[in-house]
């Protein structure tokens, strides 16, 4: 604890005696998330907390499950959290998944396969904001990156340490009976009640709508608060060595660190997209927290997908040179 002690004393100290500077990296994490996570995010969550506790989910699976269903071989339930989890954005995974297993639409195994590879930074995130800045003119290379090997690292899973998942005509009566204890999701709402197969029963619209919108708002609040935080630990490196460590800063918070770096060092920027940075972490916790998911399997996960990315990077430069971070 000394170590954390004496940092966070630092800090303090360089807040006080940089007060000026101290509010430009608070103002910057304040600033991206207004303007990125509120607008692109928190509609997301209203509409999937919403859709959740009506047990709609099954209904919008449907439209990616028959191309799902033979290649991961898993339940509706689970390929509405992978479609969320790849096109809403990072946390949508961690947060769907959470929010499934608390209304117990799916189970804690299937909340652990789902969180290993689910929770990524969202391709319009990817496509609009992150490739413009680091100036790339390809495309196709860069999602395979971020995306295609998540997937395939899933479907890995799936036939190896995940065999035991059930299969999509398992019963919801079977999947209904849980030992485990009562689980919550970050916002801590109160278990739903339940039908009699042990399932939430479906929420009405207005009600589903106020749970919804408290909850999200909840999640949104505490996602800035660490944005905010992060972006403000760049204030100690700056305030020690009489400039910003624009290498650290993606680490700790990836949007304002990718902002410090722009362009300059375009691999290491792919690479900690990959990764999400600490913040990322810490806001996934924030979602799994009290669930009984494992915030340590999901960090194992993400540095070996991150180790994987980057040896797709270095196959890439290998074969084709002259292509390579163009």
């Amino acid at each position: 604890m000394m170590p954390i002690t004496f940092f966070f004393l630092l800090l303090t100290g360089c807040i006080l005696t940089h007060s000026r500077l101290s509010f430009q990296y608070a103002a910057l994490g304040l600033e991206l998330w207004s303007q990125k996570m509120v607008p692109s995010l928190l509609p997301f969550m209203i509409l999937s907390g919403i859709m959740v506790r009506m047990n709609l989910t099954e209904k919008i699976a449907l439209s990616v499950y028959p191309a799902v269903k033979p290649i991961y071989r898993v339940r509706k339930n689970v390929c509405y959290c992978m479609l969320l989890g790849f096109l809403c954005g990072f946390p949508m995974g961690a947060r769907v998944t959470a929010d499934l297993l608390e209304q117990e639409k799916i189970t804690p195994r299937e909340a652990e396969y789902l969180l290993a590879f689910c929770n990524n930074i969202g391709p319009v995130y990817f496509l609009s904001y992150a490739l413009p800045l680091l100036g790339r003119s390809l495309t196709f290379p860069y999602l395979f990156g971020m995306y295609g090997i998540p997937l395939l690292y899933g479907l890995f899973l799936r036939g190896t340490f995940y065999q035991d998942l059930p299969r999509p005509s398992a019963s919801r009566r079977a999947l209904g009976k849980r030992s485990a204890a009562r689980l919550h999701i970050c916002s801590k709402e109160p278990v739903r009640r339940r039908g009699q197969q042990g399932l939430s029963a479906p929420a009405s619209l207005p009600e589903a709508l106020e749970e919804a919108i408290r909850s999200s708002g909840i999640s949104i609040l505490t996602l800035g608060g660490y944005m905010i935080l992060f972006n403000l630990l760049n204030l100690v490196p700056h305030v020690l060595f009489g400039k910003p460590l624009a290498v650290l800063a993606p680490l700790l918070e990836i949007t304002g660190g990718l902002g410090m770096l722009q362009g300059s060092l375009p691999l290491y920027s792919l690479l900690t997209l990959s990764f999400g940075g600490l913040s990322c972490l810490f806001q996934t916790y924030s979602c799994i927290r009290g669930t009984g998911l494992s915030l340590r399997a999901y960090l194992f996960h993400k540095a070996f997908l991150t180790f994987v990315t980057g040896a797709f990077y270095l196959s890439w430069v290998l074969l084709s040179p002259a292509t390579f971070l163009k």
